[in-house]
Formats: C-alpha cells, sequence, structure tokens
C-alpha cells in the first residue's frame, strides 16, 4: 500500500513539474496592449519637416488647466521643437498660431497639427522661437490609448 501511494505521489510530482515545463515553454498570449491597433499615421503637412528644427512657444489662452502641457506634447509628436510652454493672460476660444519669423508654411503645419488653427504673421525678433501658439478653449487634444 505504501509503494502504491508513493508510486502516485511521484507520478503527481511529475505531472505537475512537467505540466509547470510545458506552460513555461509556451508563448505567452498576446495581451492586449500588443494587439491595439497602431496609432494613426500623422499626415506629412501636419507634421514638421524633418531638415528643419521649428522652435515653437505653446500658451494656454483658456481657463482649462494643462491645454499648454497637452498642447505641448501633441505638438512634440509632430516634430516641432517645443522650447516653451505656459500660460498667457489672453483668453480665446479658439487656437491661434502666430508667424513670427516669416515662415508661414510652417504656420500652416503647425495649425494642421492642431486641428486647423487659425495663423496670423506676427514678426517679433525678440523672441526665440519661430512660431507661438495660443491654445484656446475649444481645443480637445486627441484621446490617448489606455492600457491597463
Amino acid at each position: 500500500m505504501k509503494r502504491s501511494m508513493m508510486a502516485a505521489a511521484a507520478l503527481l510530482v511529475v505531472a505537475i513539474v512537467g505540466g509547470g515545463a510545458y506552460l513555461l515553454r509556451r508563448p505567452a498570449p498576446a495581451s492586449k496592449a500588443n494587439t491595439a491597433a497602431p496609432p494613426p499615421r500623422i499626415p506629412a503637412l501636419a507634421r514638421a519637416p524633418g531638415e528643419v528644427r521649428i522652435r515653437v512657444e505653446v500658451r494656454n489662452a483658456s481657463t482649462v488647466r494643462g491645454l499648454a502641457r497637452r498642447a505641448t506634447m501633441h505638438l512634440r509628436d509632430h516634430g516641432f521643437d517645443v522650447v516653451e510652454s505656459g500660460g498667457t493672460t489672453e483668453r480665446r476660444d479658439s487656437t491661434l498660431v502666430l508667424d513670427r519669423t516669416h515662415h508661414p508654411d510652417w504656420a500652416a503645419r503647425a495649425a494642421r497639427a492642431m486641428g486647423g488653427a487659425q495663423i496670423e504673421s506676427r514678426p517679433d525678433t525678440l523672441r526665440d522661437v519661430d512660431l507661438t501658439v495660443l491654445v484656446g478653449a475649444s481645443w480637445r487634444p486627441p484621446p490617448e490609448p489606455f492600457y491597463p
């Protein structure tokens, strides 16, 4: 009787160890983060040109907290070099891109990146930026992917 119990216990240990080794060798199932759809491609005309550094200043022209920070991340994702961000006392409903260095193409690209913002030429040689983006209250950042 003892022999049969010992044989059964040994068989149980072998089954557990063998099953564990099998599970460790199997590839892990794909997680939801790996199977999520890839991020949408950014149109070329809504990106900063790769061969040029476009210095951008982002200002929150609304009462929505954190909007300049989100716009900074958004523009950086589009290839712009955001060198400064923060608030301003000016209040706007719509977003405005100010061309500081006579580069209307750069301003148009930033405006497209911000979802079709207005553009104005306001040269200012005292600022060390090419563009100033005044983020209005109506601008909403694109949704961020959720990875639990």
